[in-house]
């Protein structure tokens, strides 16, 4: 019996109309496997935790005409042999090989964007890459946002004890876990579309602090949000890109490189040293990674901006059924022109320390809400503005610590990468999963046009962090060195 249509929500519509031939609203992971899944059990499991619990997965967007708007209604041809696919690769032998070849597959659906007259997404299972598999999963962006997706795809997997499970833990996605966004993203979507009312998240954010601070700390903490809140304006306004390397106009084709897994003790020692999350020494390393190559490619390195998504769901509760997007972004301004380590490292904290204690997310999460509700034209200019004040978007996903299994299959590797919009080139997402740490880069490829440079740059910024990590803590635990690539 076929359900009756449902109302898009108004982020739903904003991402579903940013679709451009250079930069597709198109979230893509890949899973990687140990060895090869059944096909029937892979069938079955897409069908019983994907397609069963959440209904957006068998329909499709329909635009109408009057106060219904865009509505997600039922395909009444809705097959799964259309979303899912099988397919051999050569089984290179060496892991670079199969990388290699996994990545050239992927990089060859980039740019393919859906037939609108069906569900938005597609899974291929990938044999052949080296002795194991990989799931690839494309996802449009207008069905939920990238941790929703990333719960809903992992929540495929079982632990050993063949008990399936939600993979996502604390949203390290910015390492913002305390900020009370929760509390203050209603009163900045009301703020927002009252011609951003700042006092009124200011106000209750200060409410919120009276009840168990006191009054005099509580009058202190408003005052700061305050300012803050007039300074995030500011920066939502003025913040520029500089000119760079790695900036110009989009292409249709897209490049995809990642790491080997990393260990995390060597980089958490790093951390200590200044007192440094996980999170701030991996953001240090891309840093790192886009200083090298702007030197090398004989620029004067800069500062470049990236915007970071927040989630804004509670990780404790279920997903609801119709999934959709609730999430914030925040500008971050990576310190790729300092030339020391320990610099970049100091710096990361610095900035990420004051993006937890700022409004920014509140704001950007109902400015989202709003613009999904402008006319598609507007619509466009608005996100443009804001979208090329960055270079793209940089994503942290925390799974979890045990191995996980998928059709009794071992997970090996997980790896995920949110759209670029506007004139976005480059974007970056780490992936924690078992006690390791994979770093994906997607590039586009008529301006980064040789992203291994920029994956070795990264793997030796690793590399170095985690010897500073050892030689502060007098114990090696780090990885060897890759060896470097011609």
């Amino acid at each position: 019996m076929a359900r009756p249509p449902r109302r898009m929500g108004s982020a739903d519509v904003l991402w579903l109309n940013m679709d451009r031939p250079t930069n597709l609203m198109v979230i893509v992971s890949v899973v990687l496997l140990e060895s090869v899944p059944d096909w029937d059990r892979v069938l079955d499991v897409v069908r019983e935790r994907i397609i069963e619990p959440y209904p957006v997965f068998s329909q499709r967007a329909r635009r109408r005409r009057g106060p219904s708007g865009h509505r997600w209604e039922d395909d009444p041809d809705f097959d799964l042999a259309r979303h899912v696919t099988r397919v051999t690769l050569s089984g290179a032998r060496t892991p670079a090989e199969a990388d290699a070849e996994l990545q050239a597959y992927v990089e060859e659906h980039l740019p393919r964007p859906f037939d609108r007259s069906r569900p938005l997404w597609e899974v291929h299972l990938v044999d052949g890459h080296g002795p194991g598999a990989a799931l690839v999963f494309r996802i449009h962006h207008a069905l939920a946002d990238g941790i929703a997706l990333t719960r809903v795809l992992l929540g495929l997997t079982e632990d050993a004890d063949g008990r399936p499970g939600d993979l996502v833990g604390p949203p390290a996605t910015t390492d913002l876990a305390t900020l009370p966004l929760a509390a203050t993203s209603n009163a900045g979507a009301g703020a927002v579309a009252s011609g951003l009312r700042l006092a009124r998240a200011t106000t209750l954010s200060g409410w919120n602090r009276l009840r168990t601070k006191g009054a005099r700390a509580a009058v202190t903490d408003a005052a700061g949000l305050a300012l803050r809140t007039g300074q995030v304006v500011s920066d939502l306004l003025l913040t520029t890109n500089p000119r760079s390397v790695v900036g110009g106009v989009p292409g249709h084709r897209k490049r995809l490189v990642w790491t080997e897994p990393l260990p995390l003790p060597g980089l958490k020692q790093a951390g200590r040293l200044v007192g440094a999350t996980l999170n701030d020494v991996l953001l240090s390393a891309v840093a790192g990674a886009l200083h090298t190559y702007q030197d090398e490619h004989g620029r004067e390195p800069v500062d470049l901006v990236t915007m970071v998504p927040v989630n804004v769901r509670p990780l404790d509760e279920p997903l609801p059924r119709e999934l959709g997007n609730r999430f914030a972004l925040v500008f971050l301004r990576f310190p790729s022109r300092d030339a020391t380590p320990l610099g970049r490292l100091a710096l990361s904290k610095a900035r990420m320390d004051w993006l937890k204690a700022s409004p920014e997310a509140a704001l950007t999460f109902a400015l989202i809400s709003v613009i999904g509700r402008f006319p598609a034209t507007l619509e466009r200019r608005v996100v443009d503005f804001f979208a090329d004040k960055a270079i793209g978007v940089t994503t942290n996903v925390a799974g979890p610590r045990e191995v996980r299994y998928l059709g009794g299959v071992a997970v090996t590797g997980v790896l995920g990468w949110v759209p670029g919009s506007g004139r976005h080139t480059l974007g970056f997402c780490i992936v924690t999963y078992a006690d390791a740490v994979r770093i994906g880069i997607m590039a586009d490829e008529s301006v980064v046009p040789d992203p291994e440079a920029l994956l070795t740059a990264l793997e030796d910024e690793v590399a170095l962090l985690v010897r500073i990590g050892e030689a502060g803590s007098d114990g090696p635990t780090g990885p060897r060195r890759r060896r470097r690539r011609s």
